[in-house]
Formats: C-alpha cells, sequence, structure tokens
C-alpha cells in the first residue's frame, strides 16, 4: 500500500475509534495478528495491539462498551470519561497503521489521528446529550445500535479495502461536521425552551 492509501486507512480508522475505540483496538489488533495490515517496523511497542491480553481486553472494554452505552446519561458519562481516551486512541491506531519509512506522513498520521477521533467523539457525545434530554429510550438505543453496527461493518470494510480508507474518511468527516452543527441547533433551541418555562414559572410564582 501507498503512504496515502494508508494515511485514509488511518484517518477513518481513527474516525471510528471517536465512536468505539474498544471496537477499532479490537479489530485493528486482529488484523496486526493475521497480517492484514503490516506492523510498523521502528515501533516496535505496537506490537502490543496484536497480542491475545491486548485483543482479550478490548474484547472485554468493547462489551462493557455496548451496555454502558445504550443506558440514557451512561452513555454521557461514559463519553466523558473517554474525552480523553478515544484521541490518544486514535493517534496511536493511526500510528500502528501508517507506514514507517515516511516520518513525515507519521506526523500527519499522529496529528489527524487524534484530531479525528475527537471530531468524532465530539459529535457523538453531542448527539447523546441532545437524546437524553427526552424522557424515552427508544432513541439513544436507536443511536447506539446504529453506531454499533456502522463501526463494525466500516472498519470491517476499510482493514480489507485499504483504498476505500480515504471516502470513508471523507464521509464521515462530512458526517460529523454535519452532526455537530445540528447538536449545536439543537442545544441553543433546548437552553432557549429551558429559559422560557424557567421564566413562566417564576412569573406564576410571583
Amino acid at each position: 500500500m501507498d503512504a496515502l492509501t494508508l494515511l485514509g486507512l488511518a484517518s477513518s480508522v481513527s474516525l471510528l475509534a471517536g465512536w468505539r475505540m474498544y471496537l477499532c483496538v479490537f479489530a485493528t489488533g486482529l488484523a496486526m495478528h493475521f497480517h492484514w495490515i503490516a506492523l510498523p517496523q521502528n515501533m516496535t511497542s505496537l506490537a502490543v495491539l496484536q497480542n491475545w491480553w491486548v485483543i482479550g481486553a478490548s474484547g472485554t472494554g468493547l462489551v462493557a462498551e455496548f451496555f454502558a452505552d445504550k443506558v440514557p446519561w451512561l452513555d454521557s458519562f461514559w463519553d466523558a470519561v473517554h474525552t480523553a481516551i478515544r484521541p490518544v486512541g486514535g493517534a496511536l491506531l493511526s500510528l500502528a497503521i501508517i507506514d514507517p519509512k515516511d516520518p513525515t506522513y507519521q506526523v500527519a498520521a499522529l496529528l489527524l489521528g487524534g484530531t479525528a477521533a475527537l471530531a468524532s467523539h465530539t459529535a457523538k457525545a453531542s448527539t447523546r446529550a441532545v437524546a437524553n434530554v427526552s424522557p424515552e429510550p427508544f432513541t439513544n438505543l436507536a443511536l447506539s445500535s446504529t453506531e454499533d453496527v456502522s463501526t463494525a461493518s466500516l472498519a470491517a470494510l476499510v482493514l480489507s479495502h485499504p483504498a476505500l480508507g480515504g471516502v470513508v474518511a471523507l464521509v464521515l468527516l462530512v458526517v460529523a461536521g454535519f452532526v455537530l452543527y445540528w447538536a449545536r441547533k439543537a442545544l441553543k433551541k433546548l437552553s432557549a425552551l429551558r429559559d422560557h418555562i424557567t421564566s413562566k414559572v417564576s412569573d406564576a410564582l410571583t
């Protein structure tokens, strides 16, 4: 694979890590273990990703995240805890994938990976903050299930067809941007509605 293909693959996996980091670590570890992607020769510390203990640990985290992400408000707490973890994980996954022969691409992968994971994580967390305002649990469950299926499907797609990594990364960036814009508007409306209700209640009491 050429450097641009690897960079696209690294970016797409990092963006997916912002949704489901443990799933991406699990999938990447398996891909490295079975030589679907090459392990960087000068980043031997990242060989731990293909260790069965790490694969098992990420699999355990995957299961925990699967259930935590289905419970309203617990999912937002989980997202808050992972605000720093997911971008770091996305950056490290980029380094695990990128070609070690060109340090320029490694630096780009590190920066883009962390930024991409942060962007998708922020979009995810913002969406859940809006969904959790609703008293019914079905929106939250639908969003979480969609993220599960999308992350698993897209991770399998880009790992088996790395040439599509750049396209997937671009689509995910557009989706993240749209979601952030929508969530910002929704939160503004909810804030205005809350202020209006508070004002009405205050007027009624006085």
